[in-house]
C-alpha cells in the first residue's frame, strides 16, 4: 500500500508544470493553507472562561469557511500551565481544560468530514517537572525513566560568552547549557538541566561529542537516549492512530545537547524520527519550529520550517516594532519596519536571509512565514491597525511560497493588547494570546462567563472588529483574506510549489514588486505599505498584464519606451497576471 502510494505521489509531483518536492512529501500539502489556534483563547464552550476543544468543533464551519484546510492546536495535553501548555505532565492525555481525549477525537472526525487537517504540538525537547517521569528520575539512577532527564553532578566553570543571546543560543552552546542547569535537592544529583523555564527539564538526548570529565554526559546512542527516542515514537503513534495529520515539533533543534554545527541533531531527525515517520505515516507531516530550514527541511527531512521572528533568519524587518515585537511601540528601534507607513523601511536584510533559506530548501519542502504566532506581537498591533494596512500585509503573506499559516484571528484584524497581564507564565507574549472576537455579545461572543472570569482579557477597544462585523462587509480584511486564499487556489502561479524571484530594486524598497510562476503561468505581485503613492520602472515585458486581485485606489500598469511602468496608491497591494 505504501509503494503504491509513494508512486502515486511521485506522478502527482512530476506532472508538467510541477514543482517537485522531497519524494515522501504528503499528497496533500502543496495546496494546505493553515490555521493555528491557541485552544485557551478560540471559544469557550463551557462558561469557565478557558477556550476548549468542542468550542473550537463549533466553529470549524468558519474556520472552513475562510479557505483553511488545515489547523494546528498549540498544546492541549495534561500541563502545569507554567509556560502556556509547553511544560507537560502527561503526554497521552487531554487536560481538563480542554476536555478529555473524546473530544479531541471527535474534534479531528468533525474536521475530517470538513476536509480538515488537524496537526498537533509535539514539545520534544522537555516536559514539566510534574511529570511521571521526571518525577521518578529524581530518585535515582536505576529506575525505568531515570536517565529520560540530564543530572549533571556539578557545574563547571561558565565560557565566557562571545556574541549576543538569541533563540538559537538558548538552545546551543556550551555556555548557555551551563546557565540551564537547575539546582535541586533531589536524591538523584545537585542538578539538573532545563530547556527553557526552570519547570521545563530538558529530555536526554544525548550530546554531540560526550565530556569523560562530565560523566552525565551520555552518547547520542547510549541506553537512556536511545529510550527517550523510543518513548517520543510512542507519543507520535499514539495521537496518529487516533487519526491526527502530523506534528509541528516545539524547540526541534534543541534536542542533542552540545550540539554546536547542529549536524548531531540534524542526524538524530534525518536517519531516525523523520525516515520513521515517514515510512509509517506517509500521508502525516512534520513541522519544525528550527527558525533554520536550511538545516530542519534541507538536511533533517522535515517537511516545513517557519522563517518569522527569531534567531538569524526572521522577518523582525518586515513587521517588528523592537526586536522580538514585544512590548509598546516606544521602545521600536530608530528604523521603522518594512510594513509601516512611514515608508523608511528597507528590503536588504530580510532579503538576503529569506533568498539564502529559499534556495537551500527548493525541492526539499518548504520555508513558511506565518501571519503571527503565539510567540510574538501580532500583524495588527500599534503603529499598523487599519484593514488597509493589513491587507497589504495579507497579501504578503498568501501571495508568497511556501504553506500559509494563518494565526487565529489575524483574518479580521484581531489587535494586540499590550497591557495584558502574564497569564498561564506568558510574560509579555500575553498580548497576542487574547480571546477571539466573534460578535458584539458579553466577551465577544467568547464566553458566557462574568467578563472578570475570562483567562485573558480581550482588546478593550469598543470598536474593535469581530468575526460578525465583517462576515457582511464586502471590503472587510476577513472578506479580503477569503479572496486571496481563493485565488491562491484558483491561480496555481500563486501557490507553495510555484517560482518567486524579487523583480524590483532593494535600491528602492517601494514598491516591492515579486514573479511568483509555475509552467507558462505568471503573476506580479506589487506591496506599497508605504502612506506615499510610489511608481516603479521595470523591465519591459512581451505584453502588459491584467490586474486580477488586490487593495488600492489606484493601481496602473503601463508599457512604455523606457521600460513597463506600475503607478500604485498609497497603502495598496495589487496582482497582475500574465
Amino acid at each position: 500500500m505504501k509503494k503504491i502510494l509513494a508512486i502515486a505521489l511521485a506522478c502527482v509531483l512530476l506532472a508538467p508544470g510541477m514543482s517537485a518536492q522531497k519524494k515522501s512529501q504528503p499528497s496533500w500539502l502543496s495546496d494546505a493553507v493553515f490555521y493555528q489556534i491557541y485552544p485557551s483563547s478560540f471559544q469557550d464552550s463551557d462558561g469557565d472562561g478557558y477556550g476548549d476543544l468542542q468550542g473550537i468543533i463549533s466553529r470549524l464551519d468558519y474556520i472552513k469557511s475562510i479557505g483553511v484546510t488545515a489547523i494546528w492546536l498549540n498544546p492541549v495535553y495534561v500541563s502545569g500551565w507554567t509556560d502556556g501548555g509547553y511544560d507537560i505532565i502527561d503526554y497521552y492525555r487531554v487536560d481538563k481544560r480542554f476536555g478529555d481525549n473524546d473530544d479531541l477525537v471527535e474534534l479531528i472526525a468533525e474536521a475530517h468530514a470538513r476536509g480538515i487537517k488537524v496537526v498537533m504540538d509535539l514539545v520534544a525537547g522537555h516536559s514539566s517537572d510534574q511529570c511521571e517521569w521526571f518525577l521518578q528520575s529524581k530518585e535515582g539512577a536505576d529506575l525505568r525513566y531515570s536517565d529520560y532527564y540530564i543530572w549533571p553532578t556539578f557545574k563547571p566553570e561558565e565560557p565566557a560568552q562571545t556574541g549576543p543571546m538569541d533563540y538559537a543560543a538558548l538552545m546551543n552552546s556550551s555556555a548557555s547549557l551551563i546557565r540551564k542547569f537547575v539546582a535541586t535537592d533531589a536524591p538523584r544529583g545537585p542538578f539538573y538541566v532545563k530547556n527553557f523555564f526552570d519547570t521545563q527539564p530538558a529530555l536526554n538526548f544525548g550530546f554531540a561529542d560526550p565530556d569523560p570529565e562530565h560523566p552525565w554526559e551520555q552518547a547520542v546512542d547510549a541506553p537512556g537516549p536511545k529510550a527517550m527516542r523510543r518513548e517520543i515514537k510512542n507519543i507520535m503513534s499514539f495521537w496518529m492512530d487516533k487519526g491526527v495529520d502530523g506534528f509541528r515539533v516545539d524547540m526541534a533543534a534543541s534536542l542533542v545537547k552540545n550540539d554546536f554545527d547542529k549536524s548531531a541533531t540534524i542526524k538524530l531527525w534525518k536517519e531516525d524520527f523523520t525516515k520513521w515517520f515517514d515510512e509509517e505515516y506517509p500521508e502525516g507531516i512534520l513541522i519544525a519550529e528550527w527558525f533554520n530550514p536550511a538545516q530542519s527541511v534541507a538536511a533533517a527531512n522535515f517537511d516545513l520550517d517557519f522563517f518569522c521572528h527569531d534567531g538569524q533568519y526572521n522577518y523582525s524587518t518586515l513587521f517588528f516594532y523592537g526586536r522580538r515585537g514585544f512590548g509598546p511601540a516606544a521602545s521600536a528601534t530608530p528604523a521603522a519596519p518594512y510594513f509601516d507607513k512611514s515608508g523608511t523601511g528597507e528590503l536588504k536584510v530580510w532579503y538576503d536571509l529569506y533568498t539564502y533559506q529559499y534556495d537551500a530548501v527548493k525541492g526539499n519542502g518548504y520555508v513558511c512565514m506565518p501571519s503571527g504566532n503565539h510567540d510574538f506581537n501580532r500583524v495588527c498591533t500599534d503603529g499598523r491597525t487599519t484593514p488597509e494596512e493589513l491587507k497589504v500585509a495579507m497579501t504578503f503573506f498568501l501571495t508568497m511560497p511556501g504553506v500559509p499559516f494563518l494565526f487565529y484571528g489575524d483574518e479580521i484584524g484581531l489587535k494586540q493588547n499590550p497591557n495584558a497581564p502574564s497569564t498561564d507564565g506568558s510574560g509579555g507574549r500575553a498580548g497576542c494570546r487574547i480571546p477571539m472576537l466573534w460578535d458584539g455579545t458579553a466577551n465577544g461572543g467568547f464566553s458566557t462567563c462574568p467578563i472578570e472570569k475570562v483567562y485573558i482579557p480581550q482588546d478593550p477597544d469598543p470598536d474593535r472588529m469581530t468575526v460578525e462585523k465583517e462576515e457582511n462587509d464586502p471590503a472587510s480584511l476577513l472578506n479580503y483574506v477569503r479572496s486571496m486564499l481563493a485565488l491562491r487556489k484558483e491561480v496555481k502561479a500563486l501557490g507553495a510549489d510555484a517560482g518567486w524571484r524579487l523583480v524590483s530594486s532593494l535600491d528602492q524598497p517601494y514598491p516591492m514588486v515579486y514573479e511568483r510562476k509555475l509552467g507558462n503561468e505568471r503573476c506580479y505581485v506589487v506591496l506599497n505599505p508605504s502612506g506615499k503613492a510610489v511608481t516603479v520602472t521595470l523591465p519591459t515585458e512581451p505584453s502588459a498584464p491584467e490586474l486580477i486581485a488586490g487593495s488600492y485606489k489606484k493601481c496602473t500598469y503601463k508599457q512604455t519606451k523606457k521600460g513597463d511602468v506600475i503607478n500604485i496608491s498609497p497603502i495598496s497591494a495589487a496582482v497582475f497576471k500574465f
